[in-house]
């Protein structure tokens, strides 16, 4: 599955890193490798804890819109 997520760069240093259609789903790095990497894991975590508790897993739609829309 892929999920979007959001990277937020922080004052004091490293990443913050959302997942959108995940609630409460966050993690941080000091680089945006490693947040990436973590929010991975993360998002792994959640969703395993979906399933144990018989939750539906969040699926994501794309869907293009024209630039003159």
């Amino acid at each position: 599955m892929k999920y979007t997520i959001i990277l937020e760069p922080q004052e004091e240093g490293g990443y913050t890193v959302t997942v959108p259609i995940l609630p409460g789903c966050i993690s941080e790095g000091d680089t945006k490798e490693e947040a990436i990497e973590n929010i991975k894991d993360a998002i792994s975590g959640y969703i395993e804890s979906l399933k144990k508790h018989g939750e539906p897993i969040p699926v994501e739609v794309s869907v293009e819109v024209p630039l003159d829309a």
